[in-house]
């Protein structure tokens, strides 16, 4: 399934009850074995603290833990300060007055930009292919659905773990979505890319996504009224259609397709 090859729980988290089951839930849920700190050399794994679930690399040079943080941080300081409907991913998604689109995030990753549509209003199905994305993920939309100022908002989320193309098939038969958001991961020949953390992290666990043209197919036939892939600036299209509408910023850019009116 992938390079994790444990979960590890620590000794604070291993003294509680509830922690304690918690890991060992999600140990069998992705077959992994459950150890101490002690017991694993190096390595990819899951980490279960006694306040949330970590993903972490044990190697000489690695990174600090990744994880899922909807209240505090970047997203936090979003949540209250973002722009509201004046962001990039905002006009991109069609978000506007009287009009707040149902979008499907078919690459949800930390889920940051599916809470960004969240705050703005939309209700957002998240797709997560690696259960273990999944699982950090949905530690974050527990801690977060406590949180008075941020609940509200998680209201407006879901996740579903499974491949994206599947799910965006069943979905063409049934309730289609207004909006299929797309942030697909590719090789970057920028070297900068590997300063950041998570890019590292998720490389080391899901390479890149090398099935992105047959993701956007896919999406093109599931959407009712738009696809939005975001990339970086400077990036090449996925590869097929050539995009309706191109709204770019300093870094990113996101590439609109606009569905054909049934």
């Amino acid at each position: 399934m992938s390079a994790i090859v444990a979960v590890v729980i620590e000794e604070r988290a291993a003294a509680d009850a509830i922690r304690l089951a918690q890991a060992r839930q999600l140990a069998q849920q992705l077959a992994l074995p459950l150890v101490g700190p002690a017991e694993v050399g190096t390595g990819l794994v899951l980490v279960v603290t006694a306040a949330r679930l970590e993903l972490r690399l044990l190697a000489a040079d690695a990174p600090g833990p990744v994880y899922v943080d909807f209240v505090g941080g970047a997203m936090g300081h979003r949540r209250k300060f973002g722009g509201g409907r004046g962001q990039l991913i905002a006009k991109a998604v069609g978000v506007k007055k009287g009009v707040i689109p149902a979008v499907v995030d078919a690459t949800a990753g930390l889920g940051r930009d599916a809470f960004v549509l969240a705050n703005l209003g939309c209700r957002v199905t998240m797709l997560e292919r690696s259960p273990v994305v999944g699982a950090l993920l949905h530690d974050g939309l527990v801690r977060a659905s406590s949180d008075e100022e941020a609940a509200d908002v998680i209201e407006r989320l879901s996740l579903q773990i499974g491949d994206a193309r599947q799910v965006l098939e069943a979905e063409r038969q049934g309730a289609l979505a207004d909006v299929v958001y797309l942030d697909p991961m590719f090789p970057q020949r920028d070297k900068s890319a590997l300063v950041k953390k998570e890019m590292r992290l998720f490389k080391a666990l899901l390479g890149s996504d090398p099935d992105a043209p047959a993701l956007l197919e896919a999406a093109l036939k599931a959407a009712r009224k738009r696809v939005v892939v975001k990339r970086p600036r400077k990036a090449a299209p996925v590869d097929g259609p050539e995009p309706g509408l191109v709204f770019e910023g300093k870094s990113t850019r996101f590439d609109v397709y606009l569905c054909p009116k049934s």
